[in-house]
């Protein structure tokens, strides 16, 4: 970035870990001021002291007061918003407790919103751009993580709304949308997968046993395929300053051939194939699953 031009700056939420603090360190490294939000204040001053451009914000995007502060903490001038931070729950969604759903959805959905419309004056103001980070499973729906398919196709929505409503002023839109890559979560997914079995019920975990064993079989082959979150970082940077981005960029060839996929295969061809991965029972001839023994309904207030 030339020195005698203004230096661009940009708001990264999710940035303590992950693909949020690769994003970070990759726009500070050429040249923007990244104001980066954070949950964990060691993790700010690990940013900074990795790169002085990097000015941490202390910011949990559900926390009301923390939001509130936000308009305070960022400059004037705003060119530009990636929001990153998300968690991701996951699990049949027959066994998952309401407080999970609200959870996932309150920060994956909610919270991004939550920051758009904070920011949205200064980037209306600098013509600026909002990036979010969406997911492969926001164009592909995978069993198992249905909550969190949910959130992204939400975000996916978000972001096509938005980019017709954010026309008259110039403010582009854009949706990155990765595959695999390695972070924390990904490198936990076995041990959280644990967590999703022994938050079950014996009942549950006798019914879903064929799916949990599926998975991870399917988990080990994936982790194997992860690409570091550089890129992913890298894919923000061409979002950020080429002139005309892709209202779409998705990243890994992984995220390439499932939405491939997606496309040309005919819904019950995609189904099947999903259940063959997993490994699970064919159905009866009456329709229900080999093996169900029925599972009483939980009501969950």
């Amino acid at each position: 970035m030339n020195t005698n031009e203004h230096r661009k700056s940009v708001l990264v939420t999710g940035a303590g870990r992950g693909i949020g603090r690769a994003i970070a360190l990759h726009l500070a490294a050429r040249g923007w001021v990244v104001f980066a939000g954070v949950r964990d204040p060691e993790a700010g001053r690990a940013l900074v002291a990795r790169c002085q451009r990097i000015t941490p914000v202390e910011l949990d995007i559900t926390v009301k007061a923390e939001m509130a502060r936000l308009d305070e903490l960022l400059p004037e001038r705003l060119d530009a918003v990636v929001n990153n931070a998300g968690i991701g729950v996951g699990g049949p969604i027959e066994t998952l407790s309401l407080d999970d759903v609200r959870r996932q959805l309150e920060v994956n959905v909610v919270g991004q919103i939550a920051v758009t419309q904070s920011t949205l004056p200064r980037l209306r103001r600098s013509r600026g751009r909002l990036v979010f980070i969406s997911s492969l499973n926001g164009r592909v729906s995978i069993p198992m993580s249905s909550v969190y398919n949910s959130s992204k196709f939400a975000i996916e929505a978000l972001a096509d709304s938005l980019r017709v409503e954010l026309r008259p002023w110039s403010v582009r839109v854009i949706l990155i949308e990765p595959g695999g890559i390695d972070t924390d979560p990904w490198r936990e997914m076995m041990s959280l997968l644990d967590e999703v079995a022994a938050g079950m019920s014996p009942e549950e975990r006798e019914l879903y046993a064929p799916h949990l064993a599926g998975q991870r079989a399917v988990l080990a082959k994936l982790q194997a395929q992860t690409r570091p979150p550089e890129i992913v970082a890298a894919a923000v940077e061409r979002a950020l300053t080429r002139r005309r981005p892709r209202s779409r960029m998705v990243v890994g060839r992984d995220a390439r051939a499932l939405v491939a996929m997606r496309t040309a295969l005919p819904t019950p061809l995609m189904d099947a194939m999903w259940a063959q991965g997993l490994r699970l029972p064919a159905p009866s001839s009456d329709g229900s699953q080999r093996g169900d023994r029925g599972l009483p309904r939980r009501v969950n207030a």
